[in-house]
């Protein structure tokens, strides 16, 4: 721990650098409990999009909860959009071949049916873990050097709606999203004023539900996004304000979460910087990026499993961190870098 938190040091002292922080949302910012958080909102918003897409008007099947259809492996640390392609699958037997191309449909009637609740509907069942507000404030604080959002498996109205609901969003932390997010800010109505910068599982599904793998692979294709909006906000920043005659770059990415999916994604990113590294055509400017993970025994995990998925840091291309506190740790800061 002390060696990781000594790389991440010095690593965050660079002129002009900027640090990305993001954050997966459930067990690692926020954490259900018991058959509540199956009865949440969130949960519960699956069943709703598969009876309105895949059911037949006045039949009288209802899709069962998530946990009580698919193995905890198969949604722990997943995506919202491969988890509606496997519970199509298992409770419909509607294969991804036809439910993939309907991806977006569902996802929208999932905030359908989010939108129609308050916030303390939309909270019930989950909790702020410890830390994590004071964490956030004390992050908004450091905008100068740092951006925070969220990556997560969450469709991102959802997500805006949880965040809104539970206090994270009133920090100011996370960021304002990026131009494309504003540009499609009307699929979630309601939500407008939560916006905030990330990638999500409306952005991406590889749709490939047979592979285990794409739990994590999706999550880093999300982290990818998240980096590349931070990196062009930054430009369109710099370059509609000069005064300062410093530009900021992008020079690290940390992503923190609590499943081994979050690991395992941050480090599949991270691989993905050191190729384009070595890319003689420059790639999407990803190449000198250094990848942080901190990851967080706040969920169903502990810090050795999480740690050994991990493995030995890299200096300068993959520094890992490992807390058994999560973000109530008091070396969170600096295990991100930033203190």
């Amino acid at each position: 721990l002390a060696i990781g938190i000594l790389l991440v040091a010095l690593r965050s002292s660079t002129v002009g650098a900027y640090t990305l922080i993001t954050f997966d949302v459930d067990g690692t910012l926020v954490k259900g409990s018991g058959k509540a958080a199956d009865a949440s909102a969130h949960s519960r918003a699956y069943g709703f999009a598969c009876d309105r897409v895949f059911g037949r008007e006045g039949g009288s099947k209802v899709t069962r909860p998530v946990a009580q259809v698919l193995p905890r492996r198969d949604y722990h640390g997943s995506t919202d959009g491969l988890i509606l392609l496997r519970l199509a699958r298992a409770e419909w037997g509607v294969e991804p071949s036809s439910s993939a191309p309907q991806l977006d449909r569902l996802m929208d009637v999932m905030y359908e049916y989010i939108s129609g609740l308050d916030d303390d509907e939309v909270a019930e069942g989950i909790r702020v873990l410890p830390g994590v507000l004071d964490r956030l404030e004390a992050l908004s604080n450091m905008k100068d050097r740092v951006a925070c959002g969220l990556v997560t498996g969450n469709v991102e109205g959802i997500a805006r709606r949880k965040m809104r609901a539970v206090g994270v969003w009133g920090t100011d932390a996370l960021a304002p999203p990026a131009g494309d997010q504003v540009d499609r800010g009307g699929r979630w109505p309601g939500s407008e004023e939560a916006g905030f910068l990330g990638g999500f599982g409306s952005d991406y599904c590889s749709g490939n539900i047979d592979d285990a793998d794409r739990n994590y692979l999706d999550r880093s294709e999300q982290i990818a996004i998240a980096a590349g909006r931070c990196r062009r906000s930054l430009i369109l920043a710099d370059d509609s304000s000069r005064s300062t005659g410093q530009r900021r770059t992008l020079k690290r990415v940390v992503h923190v979460g609590d499943a081994p999916s979050d690991v395992l994604a941050a480090k599949a990113f991270a691989e993905r910087c050191a190729e384009e590294a070595g890319d003689e055509e420059g790639g999407n400017g990803l190449g000198n990026i250094c990848v942080g993970c901190v990851a967080v025994a706040t969920g169903s995990y502990g810090a050795e499993e999480l740690g050994e998925l991990a493995g030995e840091p890299i200096p300068e291309r993959w520094e890992p961190v490992t807390l058994e506190e999560g973000m109530a740790d008091r070396d969170f800061l600096k295990a991100c870098g930033v203190e």
